[in-house]
């Protein structure tokens, strides 16, 4: 296993607990509003501090592509909480990190990155996923319903986006952490001030910290495991592979939050880790 595979796989666990922290905040009485916000209050100043006591706090014009990336993450990431309110995590999150076709197909179409066998291959096992995930079993009310399938779709877009900015930034040179505070600036912004339009105030509840820090903790290492790894190789693949964090969050959501697992949904995250382990080999 090569480095950056090894730091892909890290990401991907990490994306998996946190995509799970953000549904069992939602299931808790959470708003996704105020949970963004609370998860940039935590998020910033400590990947702020870690970059300055690193020594990695390197500002330069590509960093500005970590800024971008915060603005498409924080709509990625509302959307995706939005939809949880009215799906199963277990289908949710599969959907959502599925977002690497998008930014997959960017560096493919954009930087020239080459097209390998288990690329396609990898495409049409994940667009088989989303079909199975999506369909519901026939006469039974699917997990997930209209709105939150459109929440879902807007945050699966908007997040691929956002992964392919932060490749851009580090393909012209800037350092992961830098990237990380760039964003992390721009997403406090945006999150706070969404909450003063959206509430009239800045008051959200004192119960959501125990979920915005643990949420934002595992993201720091997630953001900075998988921005190493785009580091040492191709985008194309491993960015696809630290967003299959979802097959860890559809275990605990079923394990953990009793949610029902299907025939269909067995084979719609059975055909997911083949797509994972086309990847990981190809």
């Amino acid at each position: 296993m090569s480095g950056g595979t090894a730091y892909a796989f890290a990401a991907l666990v990490c994306y998996g607990v946190g995509d799970f922290i953000y549904k069992s905040a939602i299931a808790a009485g959470v708003k996704p509003h105020h949970f963004l916000m609370g998860q940039a209050w935590c998020f910033a100043p400590a990947i702020i501090l870690y970059a300055w006591a690193t020594g990695t706090l390197v500002i330069t014009p590509a960093s500005a592509w970590g800024g971008l990336a915060g603005l498409f993450i924080f709509v990625g990431f509302y959307n995706f909480l939005r939809s949880l309110a009215g799906g199963s995590v277990s289908v949710s999150a599969p959907v959502f990190r599925l977002n690497f076709l998008i930014t997959a197909l960017l560096a493919i179409v954009v930087l020239g990155e080459p097209v390998r066998l288990a690329m396609p291959i990898a495409l049409a096992l994940a667009l088989i996923t989303i079909w199975l995930l999506l369909g519901g079993e026939r006469g039974k009310r699917p997990e997930i319903d209209r709105r939150a399938l459109g929440a879902v779709l807007v945050a699966t877009l908007a997040f691929g986006i956002g992964n392919f900015c932060h490749t851009m930034g580090v393909r012209h040179g800037a350092l992961p952490e830098t990237l990380l505070v760039a964003q992390a600036v721009v997403f406090i912004v945006l999150s706070t001030v969404f909450v003063r339009i959206v509430d009239g105030k800045i008051a959200p509840p004192a119960m959501m910290w125990k979920y915005t820090a643990s949420a934002a903790a595992v993201l720091i290492f997630a953001f900075l495991f998988m921005l190493h790894g785009v580091a040492q190789g191709p985008a194309s693949v491993l960015i696809p592979i630290a967003q299959m964090g979802f097959v860890v969050t559809a275990a605990l959501g079923i394990a953990v939050l009793h949610e029902p697992l299907t025939a269909r949904k067995g084979v719609g995250l059975a055909a997911a880790v083949a797509a994972l382990a086309v990847l990981a080999a190809g």
